[in-house]
Parts: C-alpha cells; structure tokens; sequence
C-alpha cells in the first residue's frame, strides 16, 4: 500500500510517501503535499499525525463528523491539532476517493496506569470533564520500541525501556510490556521537560499569582507558556537549539544557563520514568535534536551515572541508529525519529480490516462534547 503520510510537528511539516520499505520524503507547507502527489501519484491512502485524540485507542478514517470532534480539542493543544485539521481537510478535498486516516500520539498512552493518569483534582472534576495526563509523542514512541527491540535483539513486549524524544517538543516515557506506564507530558503538551518554546511544568501557584496580580491574563498566559517560555523565554531567540548552542559559544551566559536549565530538567523526567520500571533495559533518544547535537547529548549523559548510563564519545560522533553506550553498561541508543512508518503502518492495519469506515475508537470524553 502507497501511503502519503502528514507529520505537521510545532516547527515543521513533513511529507512522506511510504510504499512497503520504500520511503520517498519532503520537507515544506502545503506546497509540498501538491508537488509530492505530482511526482509520486496518486497514492492509496493519506495519514495524517494528530498530536491529540482525547480517549481514542485505534486510528480513524476521517469524515466530518471525527473532524468535529478533534476540532474540540484545539485548546488542549493550539500549536499542533489546528495544523492536523487544515491538513486533513484539505487533503480530503485534494483526494475525495482516497481514505484519509488520523492517527494519534495520544493513543500510545492510552492505557496508562490509573496513577500515571490521575491528577490529584476533586474526583468531581476529572470525571465530568475528562481530565487525565494524555501523554504525547506517542507515534515516536512506539517506532523507537521496535527499533529498539531489533537492534537488541529482543521482542518489544519483553522490553522495559524508557524513550526520550527531544525535538522542538520533550518528552521522556517509561514502556514497559509494549505500552506506556508513565510519561512527562499530561493533558497538554506543554506540561513536562523544558522545550524549545514551551514552559514544560510551572508551579501552578505561581501562574495563579501572576493572574492574580494582574501581571497578565489568561491569553497571554496561554500565549507564553507556549510560545514565549522555554529555551526561547529564556535567551531572547528562537528557541531552536542551534540557536542556543551558538549563543552559548559566543559567550552568552543567559544561553549557558538556559541549557543548563533545559539538561536539569529532562535528568529530573529520565529519573522519574526509570523509577516507574522495576527493571531498566534500556534507554532510547530520539527526535531530531538528539539525532544533530552528539555533544549536548553527551554533557546530559554525563550528569546520569547515578542510573548507570554512560556515552561512549566515538560512537556519539557515529552515524545511523546505533548503541552509544560502552559494553557492560545500561544500553543507551541513539534512533532516528521515523513518524512517517508509525503513520503508514497505522493506516495499513486499519484499512486492511473491514469495514474499516465503522472504526472511530472510543466515544468522545466531556472536553470534546
């Protein structure tokens, strides 16, 4: 099956077509779903990476009345779920007779441990309003397992593993069995480990009192912690962490502690999720800063040896999906984050099962009524 798969992602979109091991790419807006479709043709099926699709378990096939429903949950997650609607609409119309398939970083952790979901809110509430930690990053995850499982030589349900995606967004989750037991991101993806331009997690109290004294209101508290906190907040530029690192090899001491800041927060998550296993055997990073930045990677392992994790600085210069860890110690790997065969696999066994029209996962929790 020709799959053309969507990843809009918080800084980029990235367009792919997956025919079996075959993997034609492209970077761009939607200019570039346009041009691939002329240069690739017609393909058999669209997938489309919803950061959030509240309870849901399975991918969907899209119609408007699943497009509604995901519409609710924009405010859950504004820099991502909008993108994912426009795409999908408009790939909808671009290729009436062609299933488009939204599949869902959020299902990964749908299984979560009651005391890895709950917040500690009056009962009251999480029920009557959905409210649970949702978890995201999900499609990454669940490539980085099976990558994983094969490059050690292992079956993924037997893995317990923890998965660090770092990107423009963070996370770190702990797997074990094949599913996700805890995992830094909640019901939004701004809760967790500093990112580029998201705050990761604030001291409730804290926000509270600049609304209180009038320091800002709701939509520029909304519009900070999104856009305008993180590495960004912190050094007056972009956020993007080439940025940074240049900032920080010119001198600039807001620079230096902000990524001092940035490894002393994802060591705290690295922490949490290996303490949510009873057993480590491995760690997996992933994401495209952990693919480009071998040095920063290397000063964020140095500070780990407490957990038995270790870089070997020759394979950290190497190339490709590989171990980086010395013989003898906590396997620590190093994988391309592959969204786009997550994507097309989803699509696959969703469409292979008839009448693939009737699966639409759970019914809708309270916040997308």
């Amino acid at each position: 099956m020709r799959v053309l798969t969507l990843n809009p992602g918080s800084a980029s979109l990235k367009v792919a077509l997956v025919d079996g091991e075959d993997v034609l790419a492209a970077d761009g807006g939607d200019a570039a779903i346009r041009d691939a479709i002329r240069r690739w043709g017609r393909p058999d099926a669209v997938a489309v990476r919803f950061v959030h699709g509240g309870p849901r378990r399975q991918p969907v096939v899209l119609d408007d009345q699943e497009l509604a429903r995901l519409a609710r949950l924009v405010p859950l997650a504004p820099l991502h779920q909008p993108q994912s609607l426009r795409l999908a609409t408009w790939a909808r119309k671009l290729l009436p007779d062609v299933p488009v398939v939204a599949a869902f970083d959020t299902a990964f952790h749908a299984g979560l441990p009651e005391a890895a979901a709950r917040y500690a809110l009056p009962t009251a509430w999480t029920r009557r309003h959905g409210i649970r930690r949702y978890g995201f990053h999900g499609l990454s995850c669940a490539y980085a397992l099976r990558r994983t499982a094969r490059l050690l030589d292992r079956v993924p349900d037997a893995l317990r593993m923890v998965c660090c995606h770092l990107g423009s967004g963070v996370s770190v989750t702990a797997i074990r069995h094949g599913a996700s037991v805890d995992t830094s991101m909640g019901f939004t993806p701004v809760e967790g480990a500093v990112m580029a331009s998201r705050a990761g997690s604030v001291d409730p109290g804290l926000l509270l009192h600049l609304l209180r004294t009038g320091v800002t209101d709701v939509d520029e508290l909304t519009d900070v912690l999104y856009h305008r906190s993180g590495l960004a907040g912190m050094t007056a530029t972009s956020g993007d962490i080439r940025e940074v690192l240049a900032a920080c090899g010119a001198g600039d001491a807001d620079a230096e502690t902000a990524v001092e800041v940035y490894l002393h927060r994802l060591r705290r998550e690295i922490g949490a999720a290996v303490a949510g296993l009873d057993l480590l055997d491995a760690v997996v990073f992933t994401g495209g800063v952990a693919e480009h930045q071998p040095v920063l990677l290397g000063r964020l392992l140095d500070g780990l040896a407490v957990l038995g994790l270790h870089a070997d600085r020759p394979r950290l210069a190497a190339a490709g999906d590989r171990l980086i860890s010395p013989a003898g110690r906590v396997p620590v790997l190093l994988v391309a984050a592959r969204e786009e065969l997550e994507l097309a696999r989803h699509a696959e066994l969703l469409l292979a099962t008839e009448p693939a029209r009737q699966h639409r996962g759970e019914q809708p929790c309270a916040s997308e009524r």
